[in-house]
């Protein structure tokens, strides 16, 4: 081979060399090219929107039955408004004809091991029962109605439900023809007694010849007990019924009778409408979505009480009949306003138990801690406070 030939082949083999480094250096360009493409998996995965967190479970114990008409219907009722408000932010679920006492602590506990985390205890006899559960149960939140026991994470609720016995006192006072009024009471406490001396009250300020006559059925929920109680009160003269009891009974007897009555807890003029007055009703759905929306928030705190009327739109006065004259509806109107902006005072005295002992002197408002503690007939009332169930 000559020495051009030589030189010919050294640089054939030169160009290829290069050649063979160019397109490993052009491969490596195109590596680093496609770098990047992870990172636009990374940014796809952080657009990818994060999973919605779990509804919060919330249950309810009644201690009647949902379809009553009355007490437990008002809160199934808030119960629904307040799935309908959150959606499926929450879960409701709720188990009725709970009895207080022992098997109150059972469905709680079972309430707690399904995941609940808000359990509201709907009636006076769950109190102890659930303060027990709560306290082996921190980091569930408990409210209870009615109640006064409160601990770190259970709080209680009621509504002013004398407001709303005031009112239909004003309406009754001016239906009677006998001045005899009857009232089927459910058990002696505070409560219960509270409203019977308001709605003696109210008819009072519209009639002062009235007097009242109780029958207790010591229970809340018994309809046929509640329909003795009505019958006996008609039949001791009494031609306009109230009651604190649940069921539609004693409307219905009213009705029978061909005499008044009064709705308690829920709109009731459809069970016995020539019967029906007025129905003083709880709207509960207010705290019920305050309450949730504090726990959702994180802002819930336990210890407090909660005691909410016509201001804060939890008591009312609804479906007045036409057979009550106008005046008296704008009585009511104007009593409702009162409460409303607090110009008025359901409470004020001077006003004296039915053993001449004056409980309250003349200007003289009560605070929530006498509302909370009366055990006592006002003037006007018939018989002694029973000492207990």
């Amino acid at each position: 081979m000559t020495l051009s030939s030589k030189r010919s082949l050294l640089k054939l083999a030169g160009w290829s060399t290069l050649a063979a480094t160019a397109a490993l250096v052009g491969c490596g360009k195109k590596e680093e090219a496609a770098a990047p493409a992870p990172q636009a998996e990374a940014s796809a995965a952080a657009s990818t929107p994060a999973a919605k967190p779990e509804p919060l479970k919330i249950a309810f114990a009644y201690v009647g039955p949902v379809g009553d008409g009355g007490w437990t219907f008002a809160h199934d009722n808030a119960r629904k408004a307040l799935q309908a408000h959150f959606g499926d932010r929450i879960v409701t679920s709720f188990v009725e004809k709970v009895p207080e006492g022992a098997d109150a602590e059972r469905v709680f506990r079972d309430m707690v091991s399904q995941g609940n985390k808000l359990i509201f205890g709907t009636t006076f006899g769950y109190m102890e029962p659930m303060l027990k559960v709560a306290a082996d149960n921190p980091d569930v939140k408990f409210e209870h109605a009615t109640g006064y026991k409160r601990a770190p994470n259970m709080n209680t609720y009621d509504s002013r439900t004398y407001e709303g016995a005031y009112m239909a006192g004003v309406v009754a006072g001016a239906m009677t023809k006998t001045n005899t009024l009857g009232v089927v009471g459910s058990i002696p406490i505070p409560e219960v007694i509270r409203n019977i001396d308001s709605f003696t009250l109210g008819a009072q300020s519209s009639n002062p010849k009235i007097k009242v006559r109780v029958v207790w059925v010591n229970d809340w929920f018994n309809p046929p007990k509640e329909t003795e109680a009505a019958q006996s009160l008609i039949n001791g003269g009494a031609d306009v019924l109230f009651q604190n009891t649940d069921s539609s009974a004693v409307l219905q007897t009213a009705a029978k009778n061909k005499k008044y009555a009064f709705g308690w807890d829920s709109d009731m003029s459809a069970y016995a409408p020539d019967a029906h007055l007025a129905s003083a009703v709880i709207n509960w759905a207010p705290y019920y979505i305050k309450t949730t929306q504090d726990v959702l928030d994180g802002t819930w705190k336990g210890n407090q009480a909660s005691w909410w009327g016509v201001k804060e739109g939890a008591i009312d006065l609804v479906s007045i009949s036409d057979k009550v004259p106008a005046a008296t509806k704008t009585k009511v109107d104007e009593v409702k306003a009162g409460l409303k902006d607090g110009s008025f005072s359901i409470w004020k005295g001077p006003i004296v138990s039915n053993t001449g002992k004056e409980e309250l002197k003349k200007d003289e408002v009560a605070d929530d801690k006498f509302l909370g503690g009366i055990n006592f007939y006002v003037k006007g009332v018939e018989g002694k406070v029973p000492s207990g169930k």
